[in-house]
């Protein structure tokens, strides 16, 4: 009797492991094909238990997995709306302080005009102080070069816009920018490119105007902040005078709240937006001090918040797009977990991309009902992929897949995690 209990312990034990060893030779196949270094964790957050371990301890570059850092930190500092900027009056004038907030007139997130609709009604003369913002306009291990992109603009203390302007070209040939600000600044080149293309320089906002055989119908910019650009860009949208003024931040300064951060979490994380994960992070370290500082927000997050994680941080920005980040799949499970226990499953899977449906992975993993709900991180050569799995009998399993280093097309490298995925979908 007892001889036929072991047995079938046994059976039940060699048919749970079949899964995870063919996962295993699966990994190692996929490192074999595409030549690059792959780390995976799965992991059943009721159990308790890692199910799959391949290289889960090792370091790779997060791209924007970055981002999981970041929207941690921000849910548990910032609050249901986000703080927009400080202020206080002395006699007819107003001083005004940003709070870093990424939301002031973006076009891609949601406005409830609180901040404008504030500003506009002032009567007093309005100075803008910068004196809270301690950062580098680009990030640390950022590609220099990606200046002209919009997924790269520069990290401001009262960002306006998105921090990014369009050119766009009129039936009669004429170029427009948006906001009318930028026209000024643009010139136009003798040069003929093979396509048409709108260049601004490194350390200004002056624009050079390339013609070409192939038209291109809209450029989208980022504009070079300085304490000017935001004062005349402020006034022009005010139709109200405002002038800088670098005062330091007043103790008396009184808070104005403004966008609800869950608009903007699900940019950043179903849309992969990075000048929301920079803002939000400057805007963590406002709240913990009096400046607007990623390496404060990265300080007080490591130890306060994230010190129970597995493996030590490598973090130096918001984003994502510095190559100086270096996380574990086991340590981005284990922030996932943390995310998961913390925040209702209904508004958290509402705020990440959605396989088949929605955000970076829209045109991955579809299925119905939907089972990879995450975050992605791409880089050129690296691509990641965490976050949750609902599996065919309806357990969900928390995962980290991170490839870093192939040569080989990303679609393929895609394609082949889209296996893995319905393997563990099918098995678990």
């Amino acid at each position: 009797m007892w001889k036929g209990f072991y047995f079938a312990g046994l059976l039940g034990f060699l048919v749970s492991c079949a899964p995870t060893r063919g996962l295993v030779k699966i990994l190692g196949e996929t490192e074999s094909k595409f030549k690059d270094n792959t780390g995976f964790a799965l992991y059943d957050p009721v159990s308790k238990k890692s199910l799959v371990d391949y290289h889960s301890d090792r370091y790779f570059t997060p791209a924007s997995n970055t981002k999981i850092f970041t929207f941690y930190t921000s849910l548990k500092l910032l609050g249901d709306t986000l703080p927009a900027l400080k202020y206080e009056q002395r006699n007819d004038s107003l001083l005004v302080w940003g709070m870093g907030d990424p939301s002031f007139l973006n076009p891609y997130v949601f406005q409830n005009g609180k901040t404008f609709d504030f500003l506009e009604s002032r009567k007093e003369k309005i100075f803008l102080s910068t004196s809270n913002f301690n950062a580098q306009r680009l990030g640390d291990g950022w590609a220099w070069d990606d200046y002209l992109y919009s997924y790269s603009p520069e990290r401001s203390p009262l960002p306006l816009y998105g921090n990014l302007f369009t050119v766009s070209k009129k039936a009669s040939g004429e170029l427009e920018a948006s906001p009318t600000y930028f026209s000024k600044q643009l010139v136009t080149s003798t040069d003929v490119h093979s396509t048409e293309d709108i260049v601004r320089a490194f350390d200004s906002n002056q624009l050079t105007y390339y013609p070409g055989k192939k038209p291109t119908k809209e450029w989208e910019i980022p504009y070079h902040v300085t304490n000017e650009v935001l004062a005349d860009l402020l006034s022009d949208t005010l139709k109200h005078n405002v002038s800088v003024l670098n005062m330091p931040l007043s103790a008396n300064a009184t808070l104005l709240r403004g966008t609800p951060a869950d608009s903007l979490y699900k940019v950043m994380m179903e849309e992969s937006d990075n000048f929301i994960a920079e803002q939000l992070l400057l805007q963590c370290a406002a709240i913990v001090s009096d400046t607007l500082s990623s390496e404060i927000a990265i300080r007080y997050a490591t130890q306060n918040l994230l010190a129970d994680l597995p493996d030590k941080l490598q973090w130096v920005d918001g984003s994502g797009l510095s190559r100086f980040n270096l996380f574990t799949p086991r340590t981005i499970v284990k922030l996932w977990e943390k995310i998961y226990s913390e925040v209702p499953r209904e508004r958290l899977f509402s705020l990440l991309a959605k396989g088949g449906k929605s955000g970076t992975i829209k045109n991955w993993y579809k299925a119905e009902p939907i089972y990879i709900y995450g975050k992605t991180g791409t880089l050129s050569n690296n691509h990641c992929l965490s976050g949750f799995l609902i599996t065919k009998t309806g357990k969900t399993l928390i995962f980290s897949m991170m490839s870093n280093n192939f040569v080989a097309s990303s679609t393929e490298l895609r394609k082949q995690m889209e296996k893995i995925f319905k393997m563990i979908y099918e098995k678990y």
